[in-house]
């Protein structure tokens, strides 16, 4: 090039720029009834406010699946993290059943596809629960990097979310660990 001119045909061309593969946070989050009690929802909902802020700061993407109700809904897959995942934040409520085994199934589902579509994109869980879930028969291992994070909260805990980290080959962490309030 001269002064920014192109002289020959290879200064015209377009060149792909060369980075590291993107990364996909998938965060599944158990709302149903129980996680109510004792601020649980409250308090993971503070901790995801600060994932979404990481994530659009590491310019990952998300992928959001809630657990309440009759069955797992889908709120964001595979997008940038936005602000507009704080007015989903903001308006998100307990309340109904545990789809929890129904959403992880979907995630396993919805993952293996994702990676034949991009395979070297790095994937990662945050699965949010209080692990009351009455049984399992098994839960599915998810072929990527996990952690749980247990928002099981009060003077009974029944423990189930550690036992659901083993299973799911994840990390396992306490909420009471990561929030300090």
């Amino acid at each position: 090039m001269l002064n920014g001119r192109p002289r020959q045909r290879k200064d015209v061309l377009f060149h792909l720029r060369t980075r590291s593969s993107h990364e996909l946070w998938l965060v599944i989050v158990d709302a149903s009834a129980s996680t109510r009690r004792h601020q649980a929802l409250s308090d993971a909902k503070g901790l995801l406010a600060q994932v979404f802020d990481d994530a659009y700061r590491q310019r990952a993407r998300l992928a959001l699946l809630t657990a309440s109700g009759q069955a797992p809904k889908w709120q964001v897959q595979g997008l940038k993290a936005s602000a507009g995942l704080r007015a989903w934040l903001d308006g998100l409520g307990a309340g109904g059943g545990t789809p929890l085994l129904a959403a992880l199934g979907e995630a396993g589902r919805w993952l293996a596809a994702r990676k034949k579509r991009f395979p070297a994109e790095q994937q990662r869980l945050l699965l949010v629960t209080d692990g009351r879930l009455k049984d399992w028969p098994g839960l599915p291992v998810l072929d990527c990097p996990g952690l749980l994070i247990d928002i099981e909260r009060g003077p009974i805990r029944l423990g189930r979310a550690r036992q659901m980290a083993a299973e799911l080959q994840a990390d396992y962490r306490h909420i009471d660990e990561l929030v300090s309030g």
